[in-house]
């Protein structure tokens, strides 16, 4: 299993266009970019490949790594900068199966899955598979298992993506906060790889309207608000499940230049052969 990370960032990416902070401009000269979040995996075994959310970068991120066009892909939930990248379907592929969850959230009304068929119906190539939370599918050779996260206040989802022949083991969080639960976080255990959701690092949570979130116990937050991990979070949520390798995604430019560009923190194009 080949993993590649399209994008690593949040949002708005690093740099964020129009901005000329320390992060974004340490980026620029660095060569370096998080553009919006979205991990290719390829199974070396059957030459397929899969895309874990379709970012507004799509285009950009084919363009820049040397990775082919997905044959299957699986959207996380509804933020436009994890689905609306689907759009890009359009001429690039005779077919393409979208695999998301079929659990209606009372927020939207719909599932994920019925909101992706809904915005996409005019996209002949695209099927969309209405999965269900904790029951593995197969997708591209791979056996993947959707996981209920906390990403309020819609449904969101992270996911296990295990090759059945080798064992290997690929960990998402998803956007997540760091109460995801148990059940959640078994599926997740021991991946060879666990790219965590870290938004911010937890000295940020002041500036947040509503503070930060779940402690340890140093009193240092593992939650940013409501929606998101910590960095320290994430890198907490790699402890607990007994990831080998953690790696932080979903990062804002808001990391404090001296920070930005720690070892834990993933930049585009980051290769991982599990």
């Amino acid at each position: 299993m080949l993993v590649t990370l399209l994008g690593t960032g949040d949002t708005t990416g690093t740099p964020t266009p129009g901005c000329d902070c320390d992060t974004c401009q340490a980026a620029v000269e660095r060569g370096v970019e998080r553009t919006r979040f979205s991990v290719h995996v390829r199974n070396e075994r059957t030459g397929e490949s899969l895309l874990v959310d379709c970012s507004p970068d799509f285009r950009y991120q084919f363009l820049h790594n040397d990775v082919e066009l997905p044959d299957a892909a699986v959207v996380t939930h509804i933020h436009f900068d994890h689905l609306d990248g689907l759009g890009n379907a359009y001429r690039l592929f005779d077919g393409l199966q979208v695999y998301a969850a079929d659990e209606t959230d009372p927020e939207t009304g719909e599932s994920v899955a019925d909101t992706v068929d809904r915005k996409y119906d005019y996209l002949d190539a695209v099927t969309v598979n209405h999965e269900t939370a904790f029951e593995p599918f197969e997708a591209c050779g791979l056996r993947v298992t959707l996981v209920p996260v906390v990403h309020p206040p819609l449904v969101c989802y992270g996911l296990a993506i295990e090759d059945p022949e080798t064992g290997a083991k690929l960990a998402i969080s998803g956007d997540t906060s760091y109460a995801l639960g148990e059940a959640s976080r078994d599926v997740l255990r021991d991946p060879d790889l666990l790219l965590a959701d870290g938004i911010v690092p937890a000295a940020l949570c002041e500036h947040h309207p509503l503070g930060g979130d779940h402690p340890d116990a140093d009193g240092v937050f593992r939650t940013f608000g409501t929606k998101h991990m910590t960095y320290e979070g994430a890198l907490a949520l790699g402890e607990d499940i007994d990831a080998d390798v953690t790696r932080v995604v979903h990062a804002a430019h808001f990391y404090p230049v001296e920070q930005a560009f720690d070892d834990a923190i993933a930049v585009d194009g980051e290769t991982y052969e599990l």
